[in-house]
């Protein structure tokens, strides 16, 4: 199991990706999921896998050849294009693949969260299946996740504005939605990669690994850990009504109150207007 995603904003994209490939009683694999492809003032490419390893490895050494050549995503004029040549490498693997793969019962299960840019369009987000087509984030949908998703979704369905979101908090809403996904999930794990992207700078210079014992990595998760005990402190107060001599309770038995607020059932004193002489 693995988790990825991709966040686009106005200002640009953010990246992130666990190391895991398998988790078990006797053994842990890791191995890197973002792959990068660079050509410094024109375009930049970042290539986030999950599925099997062997055949996300064929398509990311077929695709870094082609690079290497000038050709596919060395030659693409639009994010559009690249996710295109993708699908095309990702439907080549499993042309020669996928019939073996399934004569012995696996599946082939490939994905990948393409980001990046070329000169003279934006910046850019997809995710391509394992059929080869993309689907394309939008400023309404502004992120893209593979591998074990659901845990680390919601913190980023309540915070990513795709207008409104800078790259420094999208990378710690990436880092606090791989925080969550391995709370939950032993089959995700670090090491992380963290990658931002800003629009027109067409060349990669803000990328951090963290290990499991990572200091910042720790204190981000440990500070927001503190911060949702807080945060529920500080919402209003669930009452439960006691039930009546026969057990029952009277209307609802639980209610919402704000916190230091008397009980709402309680006849509130009258305020009485004195008569001046």
């Amino acid at each position: 199991m693995t988790y990825c995603l991709g966040i686009s904003t106005k200002a640009g994209l953010v990246m992130a990706s666990d190391s895991r490939t398998n988790a078990g009683y006797d053994q842990v694999n890791v191995c890197r999921k973002m792959h990068t492809f660079v050509q410094r003032g024109e375009r930049v490419f970042i290539l986030l896998a999950s599925g099997s390893l062997s055949c996300t490895q064929s398509v990311i050494t077929q695709l870094q050849r082609d690079f290497e050549r000038g050709e596919g995503l060395a030659a693409v004029t639009s994010l559009y294009d690249a996710a295109r040549i993708v699908g095309a490498q990702v439907r080549r693997v499993s042309d020669m693949d996928r019939e073996a793969l399934e004569r012995d019962d696996f599946k082939f299960n490939v994905h990948f969260i393409l980001g990046g840019q070329v000169r003279g369009e934006p910046p850019d987000l997809f995710l391509i299946y394992p059929q080869g087509n993309p689907l394309r984030a939008s400023e309404d949908s502004p992120f893209l996740q593979i591998g074990e998703c659901k845990y680390g979704r919601p913190i980023l369905d309540r915070g990513i504005r795709y207008h409104k979101t800078t790259l420094e908090e999208a990378s710690k809403y990436a880092l606090l939605s791989l925080d969550s996904t391995m709370r939950s999930n032993v089959t995700v794990g670090p090491p992380i990669d963290l990658l931002a992207y800003s629009t027109d700078e067409f060349d990669i210079t803000r990328r951090r690994r963290f290990a499991a014992d990572d200091a910042d990595l720790v204190k981000i998760g440990t500070r927001w850990e503190q911060a949702l005990r807080m945060a529920v402190g500080k919402l209003p107060e669930l009452r439960f009504r006691a039930p009546d001599g026969a057990g029952r309770a009277a209307g609802e038995s639980i209610q919402i109150v704000e916190a230091g607020s008397g009980d709402p059932q309680e006849p509130q004193p009258q305020a009485t207007q004195r008569g001046t002489s």
